[in-house]
């Protein structure tokens, strides 16, 4: 009896393993995998990445409000424990996905879409998923526990475009799963070494989740610099590609401080020339940009790569 048991457990754990090789996204990788039935469908939906602290809230919301002014029907949802995302759309720190589901014992069933969701400036829809406590949980669970909810109350029915904004350049665990419903993930880089050696990595992360999802690289939004001749380069060395440069503004900073987005902003040149490149940018990914599949450099060659002679 305990030789026929055994021989049926080494025959599944078999299974599994070969299951994990055939799925996995790279060299020992341990991912969770995104359950089929929790798929997005219809709408283009896009993860921002990028370096801790350079600027994918502000990023991500101001790109939300120039796709409403295309007129179409938006959803941010923000990635990080901080819930700190939608902000400048919402004019307040809005609950967490966790949060009220915690309240609630996790029986979604109770929560109405009003529960967690906040319409903000322009018609955006604002969603926080927030995160489990430091140093606990997964970040992936909640991403989960999300999409769940928006499938469970059909409110991905009614939108157009679907905006993830990802924790800083945390682009292991959980954090990669936004690039399981992304088509296509962009980065959010600064004309400058911190900046462009993560971007490296999350280039990395996207190439490994491509393998087996949709997701591609759409391409880099270069922030806060006034130059862009570093990014350039490295874009030309791996086949990467700049979609809009944001300079750097004491505007941006402003905007920030007063919880607003740039198309709040008034109407000063700079501002204007601003609010047009995040339009050009909307329109832009919604007409679709060619999925780039690119080899990130390895570190130590980043390392000798950037900067100058």
């Amino acid at each position: 009896m305990n030789i026929q048991i055994n021989a049926k457990t080494v025959e599944r754990d078999a299974r599994l393993v070969q299951s994990l090789r055939e799925r996995a996204d790279g060299e020992g990788s341990v991912q969770v995998h995104l359950d089929p039935t929790m798929e997005i469908d219809g709408a283009k939906v896009f993860a921002v990445y990028g370096k801790g602290g350079i600027g994918k809230s502000t990023t991500s919301s101001n790109l939300a409000v120039a796709f409403s002014k295309l007129g179409k029907r938006v959803l941010q949802i923000g990635c990080d424990p901080k819930h700190d995302s939608t902000f400048t759309l919402t004019k307040s720190l809005i609950p967490t996905v966790i949060d009220v589901l915690e309240k609630v014992g996790f029986h979604s069933e109770e929560l109405r879409p009003e529960d967690y969701m906040v319409q903000g400036y322009n018609g955006v829809q604002c969603i926080e998923a927030g995160g489990p406590p430091a140093g606990t949980g997964c970040g992936g669970y909640v991403v989960g526990q999300t999409v769940k909810l928006l499938k469970e109350h059909h409110l991905l029915d009614d939108t157009d475009v679907v905006i993830f904004d990802v924790l800083g350049d945390v682009v292991c665990g959980g954090f990669a799963s936004p690039l399981q419903h992304a088509e296509r993930a962009v980065i959010v880089a600064a004309n400058d070494f911190d900046s462009i050696f993560a971007m490296n990595r999350i280039v990395a992360a996207i190439k490994a989740k491509s393998k087996n999802y949709e997701v591609r690289l759409g391409g880099v939004i270069a922030n806060r610099s006034r130059e862009t001749d570093q990014i350039d380069r490295y874009n030309a060395a791996i086949g990467l590609k700049r979609l809009a440069h944001i300079p750097d503004s004491d505007q941006v900073r402003l905007s920030r401080l007063k919880k607003s987005t740039l198309f709040e902003m008034g109407d000063s040149p700079e501002i204007l020339a601003i609010q047009q490149e995040y339009l050009k940018l909307a329109e832009t990914l919604w007409a679709g940009t060619p999925g780039l599949l690119v080899e990130p450099m390895k570190d130590r060659q980043i390392f000798d790569f950037l900067g100058f002679e």
